[in-house]
């Protein structure tokens, strides 16, 4: 059995680009990313996928392995879902590139999730934590995420769900941890987008639109994705 991770990181985000690149305690956040990725120990190869050249440079000069993808890719997974072709894998697991916290046991137990599965209707497992900071329940920069009893996905927003009506609730905030099956990425792949995936854009709903389901994997993992410049600052207090 093989598993390998793939950072997916690209310089034109619209929110902040090049974030890749930014700088935290004297290296880029992929680097960070990257090291969170060798501490887990369950990754069997680990690397960058990237459509633009500073972010190789980068990367090959810091010893990362690098792979070149193609720059039309519409979210992360699109672009891991091209590495399938040039990197043969039982297990591939998607790292986000904007999680330079992110605790490497959470590696461990997305990856064990989708391993472990036996429902072949499960193409994908993902990480997920509870919401501590309320701030970040009204932030749209979070996504949210419900789950069925059997702790699959049933559904994602960046607006706070479930409504509270007629009780307190505890929000889980999704992280940008996923891992696959091939055969998960080859769905994923060729499946187009639709109406919720287009509306939140948040990539996972191309397996719930499409009827496959998605594993949630609850673990304690507080880090903070960095989406904005202020994102990046509180980082940088934190590491």
């Amino acid at each position: 059995m093989k598993v390998v991770g793939i950072i997916p990181c690209r310089y034109g985000s619209s929110r902040f680009p090049g974030k890749s690149l930014a700088l935290i305690k004297n290296h880029p956040m992929m680097w960070h990313v990257y090291q969170r990725c060798l501490e887990s120990e369950i990754l069997d190869d680990v690397y960058i996928a990237t459509d633009d050249k500073r972010i190789e440079k980068e990367a090959i000069n810091l010893g990362m392995k690098v792979i070149m993808t193609y720059g039309d890719h519409l979210t992360g997974t699109d672009r891991v879902s091209e590495v399938v072709g040039h990197i043969d894998s039982d297990y591939y697991v998607n790292i986000q590139g904007d999680e330079p916290m992110l605790d490497p046991e959470a590696i461990v137990l997305v990856t064990n999730a989708i391993v472990n599965s036996t429902d072949p209707m499960v193409h994908a497992s993902n990480a997920y934590a509870p919401i501590k900071n309320p701030c970040d329940v009204v932030n749209s920069n979070v996504v949210k995420v419900i789950t069925d009893i059997d702790s699959n996905a049933l559904a994602y927003s960046r607006q706070p769900i479930p409504y509270p009506r007629s009780n307190s609730v505890t929000y889980l905030r999704q992280l940008g941890l996923y891992a696959f099956t091939k055969n998960g990425l080859k769905v994923f792949n060729e499946k187009k987008p639709q109406i919720l995936e287009q509306a939140e854009g948040i990539e996972m709903f191309r397996l719930l639109e499409h009827g496959y389901k998605v594993k949630m994997v609850k673990t304690s993992d507080d880090s903070v994705s960095v989406d904005t410049i202020d994102d990046l600052i509180r980082v940088q207090k934190k590491i």
